[in-house]
């Protein structure tokens, strides 16, 4: 089960760590871009390549201390056809090197779209009678604000092809609270969304005790973290918001379970982008700052008695 491959990758790496690859293009250092500039001009084509360059490079630094990379689809829908492209050849990129991949894709709609999005980017898409996978991806990041049935539609992929999903439940942005700390019968929003999440974990649920349906929920909020780790024991929780939004190594342990498993701590910028206002080469900075932040938390979580490794 997909969960418990990520689970033993947490542990054989010692590191909770997930590299997001959310690239923008004034931050790709100069020399490539000139290059690809060059090439193609300044073009969409010419931003795709530039992304994908710069991915190989992050993901060729960090392949050998994290276990998964998550793609934040975005940063590559925005250069059209040519920056979904540079998407896909980052995902198989990635497999290729032997990492898990999260889709930070945040779909969620009715039934028929929904499983439409689930084919895209868990499933295999029929054509004809020949089956075809789309994009590579072992998770994908749900949006589940139109309820249990939106993420129902997922599941057939999930089981008939071992993948898993990251349920949007506590977010790290500042806003989040508008909608999702609203008191509905006797709890917040986000206290049901995790309940329909711990409803499924007790439905599938791999041989490490953890479920392949796990929980987005952002380290700037701790006491929150702390409160839904207890509510959803069996997820693993997809923790965004360490480093440049603000959560650091302490914050973020109340996210692990008392075996010192469990989460999956996601940085973004603090990593691929740590070569900026140094003279270090961009492979190189993201190395340093991956080693750093997985010491820090391993050091936070042996400090509470969460030693996993």
């Amino acid at each position: 089960m997909i969960s418990d491959q990520l689970i033993k990758a947490i542990i054989e790496k010692k590191s909770p760590i997930v590299v997001g690859l959310d690239p923008r293009l004034e931050s790709i250092p100069l020399d490539i871009l000139n290059h690809c500039f060059e090439l193609y001009g300044e073009t969409l084509k010419a931003a795709a390549e530039s992304i994908l360059i710069f991915n190989k490079g992050i993901i060729d630094a960090v392949y050998d201390l994290v276990p998964a990379v998550k793609p934040q689809i975005a940063f590559y829908e925005q250069y059209g056809v040519e920056g979904m492209a540079a998407y896909k050849a980052t995902c198989e990129y990635a497999k290729s090197k032997g990492l898990i991949v999260v889709a930070d894709i945040k779909r969620g709609d009715i039934g028929s779209t929904s499983k439409a999005y689930s084919i895209a980017h868990l499933g295999m898409t029929k054509v004809g009678n020949s089956y075809h996978k789309a994009f590579e991806a072992d998770f994908a990041t749900v949006n589940p604000y139109l309820g249990d049935d939106c993420m129902r539609e997922f599941m057939e992929d999930v089981k008939t092809y071992d993948k898993g999903l990251f349920i949007l439940v506590k977010t790290s942005n500042k806003t989040s609270g508008q909608l999702q700390d609203l008191e509905v019968e006797g709890g917040k929003v986000y206290n049901k969304v995790a309940q329909i999440v711990s409803n499924w974990n007790d439905a599938i649920v791999g041989d490490t005790g953890y479920s392949p349906i796990g929980a987005v929920v952002g380290a700037t909020y701790p006491s929150e973290l702390e409160d839904l780790r207890r509510q959803m024991p069996k997820a693993i929780l997809l923790v965004p918001g360490y480093g440049a939004q603000g959560g650091s190594a302490n914050d973020v342990v109340g996210a692990f379970n008392q075996d010192g498993l469990g989460a999956l701590i996601n940085s973004s910028r603090g990593i691929i982008f740590a070569f900026e206002g140094t003279n270090k080469a961009y492979g190189v900075a993201a190395r340093e700052a991956t080693l750093e932040m997985r010491e820090a938390i391993n050091g936070a979580l042996e400090q509470v008695g969460k030693k996993y490794w």
